[in-house]
């Protein structure tokens, strides 16, 4: 829940986010004016100066910073009880400015933090998770289907005929075909299956505590539609499918990938455009 909230906080455009800073900041200074210097409202300046530093860029959130900063000078100057010396205002206002800018630096950082950290566990072009991550994914579900003794169920999709579409209509071209792929495979499964790409044009597809029938219709869907959203692209590619269902959990995650890898190669090495559904016992 928290990351879907998230990324939907993401999608909001700067403007947006500039409109909502600015509009809290003179909440915050208003408040902060009529209840005198009795009241601290330091707090509530950090809001609009953390949203703006976050959401939009380090140099907007140094300018809301400094108008933070500034609306908090306006306050006390305007406040009916002033400070003994016009040097206070002066220093309470850059010690201030100080903290505002110590904020929107480790907001920053932590951003930074925060999409290296997403490139590592990502593919670039198709947004799924990459290769490695996806092994500890797939070991921390294999662990768990020991302990619990669900089923499991792997499939290994690979775009048929995709050398083609690289050679005839480039490869920016092909890049936008396994981003629909992958875009389609997320949009028809759960939210919590996990699709990697595993190769140039190969996809691995992790079922958790699903049994064979259940594998069956999912993985048959998911094909029919991508076939129709390549057909209305007029893209030539199909897809070659090897589904694996464990009942008993196998030892790791590269046992579990290698084996489904050779189900899709039998798809692959008779006839292309088709699934093969296995039930492993262990």
């Amino acid at each position: 829940m928290a990351m879907n909230v998230s990324a939907t906080l993401e999608k909001l455009n700067k403007p947006l986010w500039i409109i909502i800073g600015l509009a809290l900041l003179c909440i915050v200074g208003l408040l902060d004016y009529l209840t005198g210097h009795e009241f601290s409202f330091s707090l509530f300046y950090l809001l609009p100066i953390a949203l703006i530093a976050w959401f939009t860029s380090g140099s907007l959130g140094v300018v809301i910073a400094l108008a933070s900063a500034g609306v908090w000078l306006m306050a006390d100057i305007l406040d009916r009880d002033p400070y003994s010396s016009p040097l206070i205002y002066i220093w309470n206002t850059l010690i201030r400015l100080g903290f505002f800018l110590l904020t929107v630096l480790l907001l920053r950082l932590g951003k930074a933090l925060e999409y290296e950290k997403a490139l590592a566990r990502t593919d670039y072009v198709t947004g799924t998770v990459n290769t490695r991550f996806f092994h500890a994914l797939v070991q921390r579900e294999i662990d768990r289907s020991a302990r619990y003794g669900y089923p499991l169920t792997m499939a290994y999709l690979d775009v048929d005929n995709f050398k083609a579409i690289n050679d005839l209509l480039g490869h920016m071209t092909g890049d936008t075909v396994l981003r629909a792929v992958a875009e389609g495979m997320q949009r028809h499964l759960r939210k919590t299956d996990i699709v990697a790409r595993v190769g140039g044009d190969e996809f691995a597809i992790l079922l958790p505590e699903v049994g064979p029938e259940v594998a069956q219709a999912v993985i048959s869907q998911t094909q029919r539609k991508l076939l129709e959203d390549m057909q209305s692209n007029h893209w030539p590619v199909t897809f070659s499918i090897g589904v694996l269902t464990f009942t008993a959990a196998p030892d790791s995650a590269e046992e579990m990938l290698t084996m489904t890898d050779q189900v899709m190669y039998s798809v692959k090495n008779n006839g292309k455009n088709n699934i093969r559904y296995i039930t492993h016992a262990g």
